[in-house]
């Protein structure tokens, strides 16, 4: 079978290699990719040991069964103290699949029993195409973010950044009731390529606090996202969060330069809400799905390029470039 490996920074292969062998295996039939391949292929990952499958939206059928699945990518142990009270996602013994396992740019993949062992394989509902079901990973973190900033009835939200995460985040706050949705990105040409999909109540790419305030009557939104690895958007969300509003710090930033600069008076005197989001739970997977199957969350049209495995690199290009909202890696496929 082909897999594509990465071998250290700027390096990955299309290769054959054996079937693989375990308990549970899929043929994958579709894998998307993700700004973190990205970022993986050009620097590495402190948790990849190469060479390494990579891929971690992962959906295909059980070799034998032919049951359709789709397959979480953060995997927690399950017993730890955080696990123990239902705090999956901050497992400080959490693994990854495309990290610490082989992912799902091949043709077929073993299945950790690891996952298994915390419901992290799901079923794909019979309406949900195996392409969407590889979009409930992403969305599934999306859910976990906007569940921390409690977004709900009624809110004016701002999200910062116009890739498949920031259009997800569009999507899940009308779902989740918002009031108004406004999609922030400098880039204006991917601004326009999101918008165009997923319809904000307004598009930003210049001034954007003064164009924030001015649409909220001077109040501030009620919850920013920053849907990107920014610094300067987490400082510029604190200054345009309407009182008691909450910020999701949803994109972290580069390792290298981790410090942002946050006016703490703001924080303070209108009673600000700050908040992290690190990937998602099992049960976040399988509430995505629904989510997705239900109608409530869209993402066919979100899904901008199909690409056979053999052309990895030029998915990963699309990305870095933001020249496609999601793009998708279907492994049995060779087409052009």
């Amino acid at each position: 079978m082909k897999v594509a490996r990465f071998h250290a920074p700027g390096d990955i292969r299309i290769e054959d290699a054996p079937m693989p062998e375990g308990d549970l295996v899929i043929q994958v039939v579709n894998c998307s990719t993700c700004g973190t391949d990205n970022k993986i292929y050009r620097h590495g990952h402190h948790h990849i040991r190469p060479p390494r499958v990579m891929g971690h939206e992962i959906a295909g059928e059980v070799v034998g069964t032919g049951e359709r699945v789709q397959v979480i990518a953060a995997i927690p142990c399950g017993v730890c103290a955080e696990c123990m009270r239902g705090r999956m996602t901050v497992c400080p013994n959490q693994e990854s699949m495309g990290y610490h396992y082989d992912g799902g740019f091949a043709e077929y993949m073993a299945i950790p029993d690891k996952v298994v062992a915390v419901n992290g394989v799901n079923r794909i509902p019979d309406n949900v195409s195996f392409a969407e079901a590889s979009v409930a990973e992403p969305l599934a973190c999306v859910l976990n973010g906007q569940g921390l900033a409690r977004v709900g009835e009624g809110d004016d939200v701002v999200v910062m950044g116009a890739g498949p995460i920031g259009c997800l985040h569009v999507r899940l706050a009308r779902a989740r009731g918002a009031a108004r949705v406004f999609l922030v990105d400098v880039n204006p040409t991917r601004l326009a390529m999101a918008s165009d999909l997923v319809h904000p109540d307004a598009a930003i790419d210049s001034d954007v606090e003064e164009q924030v305030l001015k649409l909220t009557g001077g109040r501030g939104a009620d919850v920013v996202i920053t849907a990107a690895a920014s610094g300067a958007a987490q400082e510029s969300a604190v200054r345009m969060a309407a009182r008691q509003g909450r910020i999701s710090f949803f994109g972290g930033l580069a390792k290298d330069n981790p410090i942002a600069s946050i006016d703490s008076n703001l924080v303070h005197y209108r009673e600000l809400t700050i908040v992290g989001a690190n990937g998602s739970s099992p049960a976040h997977n399988a509430a995505a799905l629904e989510l997705i199957s239900s109608g409530a969350v869209p993402v066919a049209d979100l899904i901008t390029h199909r690409l056979p495995l053999d052309r990895v690199l030029d998915a990963i290009d699309l990305v870095a470039r933001g020249a496609a909202i999601k793009v998708t890696i279907e492994p049995g496929s060779s087409h052009a």
